[in-house]
């Protein structure tokens, strides 16, 4: 089924937007690659967001070890990951509500403001020495909320800044700057928090926000046409669950995303349990491992935006739903630490390629005038279910162990993936 039958033509396109081009055979070609930095725009998001979503993987990474370090409690990490991730239940349906209403530059603009606010509080009170396990837990609480608005009106705004036969290329892209940060990140925050404490990590990343503000701030848009209002918020989010509700394909990729967040990411959580308990390492191990599992989704989002516009992505959607869970099995078996990033590289891989592929093809088929709403369905399953998988994780693994917690984990995706293969067929043809 191709999608892109179903869409609805772009009213306008991105400003500084290149002539239309046909659609291209699949070939590796770095032009190809690197499609949408021909739009100023995106050229400035990607700057930006390279030098902020750094500092957001350093102080992502010294959060967790400073927690374990405070509480040596596993479950305490679960915590901290489910506080973060609870708002999501609250906000982040009408957050896609308002990402259709305003300016989703403004929007993004007062989220950044807000999580540069929250970190520099983080900064001070680990500066003071007064910071205490329950202060991480409200923060990470608040900047969930920020995140809630942040997130539709993020990923929504990618039409903004490209023409929609580039929205892959643009959305593999930033899957890539993210990817890069997330080995760049944690690397860093690793050796920072061991040479001159946590508290470095968290200024950084109040200070990296700037880059995004000010990118932001600096863009040239096309004026987008009027977002009619109708009977109210709560009437307008009816229609994006009627319209998920109604579109099967759709909402089985969102169903895809709500298993795999729930069962194949609390893992990640575990990390700095996994680094000192299992590994016999330290921050530095925690941080290597953060960044491996980086590398390998860089690695996926870079082969991703080089192949262009090929048409198999429901094929390599269902190999990342099956790859996963089998890096996961075999994770839980290995004690050697270059062993273990090294099937990070791979679980990193799996994981971008599937969530890649589910981004691209739902936005491809979603109109214009329900993005934010749909995509804040998608969203509300990614990072609504992910902080209970992480609590769920924790607390497995205080009661039985970090390894027999990520085998039963990947058992269960296993089984959702093979039950998906027979079940489903049709996502391997979606294209």
């Amino acid at each position: 089924m191709d999608y892109r039958e179903q869409v609805t033509p772009r009213e306008s396109p991105a400003e500084g937007a290149p002539e239309h081009r046909a659609h291209s055979p699949l070939r590796f070609s770095l032009t190809q690659t690197f499609a949408s930095m021909r739009y100023p725009n995106y050229r400035l998001w990607f700057a930006g967001q390279l030098a902020s979503l750094v500092g957001t993987w350093m102080q992502s990474t010294a959060q967790g070890f400073l927690v374990y370090e405070l509480t040596h409690s596993p479950a305490y990490l679960g915590l901290v990951a489910f506080a973060a991730g609870v708002p999501s239940w609250l906000f982040t349906l009408y957050g896609g509500v308002v990402s259709d209403r305003m300016p989703r530059r403004t929007l993004l603009i007062l989220t950044q403001t807000a999580m540069m606010v929250l970190a520099l509080i983080l900064a001070l009170l680990a500066f003071t020495g007064l910071v205490k396990p329950w202060h991480i837990v409200v923060l990470a609480f608040l900047l969930g909320v920020a995140n809630a608005f942040d997130a539709p009106a993020r990923q929504s705004f990618v039409l903004e800044m490209v023409d929609r036969e580039d929205l892959s290329n643009a959305i593999a892209l930033n899957s890539t700057v993210f990817n890069l940060a997330t080995v760049v990140g944690p690397a860093v925050a690793g050796i920072t928090y061991a040479a001159i404490g946590p508290a470095w990590c968290f200024m950084i990343n109040a200070v990296s926000f700037l880059a995004v503000i000010a990118a932001l701030a600096r863009m040239h848009l096309a004026p987008q046409p009027a977002r009619p209002r109708g009977a109210g918020a709560l009437a307008e989010l009816r229609r994006g669950l009627g319209y998920v509700r109604r579109e099967p394909t759709v909402r089985t990729l969102i169903g895809v995303a709500a298993v795999v967040s729930l069962f194949g990411l609390g893992f990640v959580t575990l990390m700095p349990a996994w680094a000192v308990s299992i590994l016999g390492g330290n921050s530095v191990t925690n941080g290597w491992m953060q960044s491996a599992r980086g590398l390998g989704s860089l690695v996926a989002a870079l082969t991703i935006a080089t192949l262009g516009r090929f048409r198999w992505k429901g094929r390599l959607l269902t190999a990342g739903t099956l790859a996963l869970p089998v890096l996961l099995i075999l994770f839980s078996f290995v004690r050697s630490t270059p062993v273990a990033l090294l099937v990070l590289v791979g679980a990193g891989w799996a994981f971008m390629a599937l969530f890649n592929m589910l981004n691209t093809l739902i936005q491809s088929a979603v109109p214009d005038d329900l993005r934010g709403r749909v995509l804040s369905i998608y969203t509300l399953s990614f990072f609504g279910l992910v902080p209970v998988g992480s609590l769920l994780a924790g607390s497995a693994a205080s009661l039985v162990g970090e390894p027999l917690t990520v085998l039963v984990s990947g058992i269960l995706l296993l089984l959702f993936a093979l039950g998906l293969w027979f079940r489903a067929p049709k996502l391997r043809a979606l294209e």
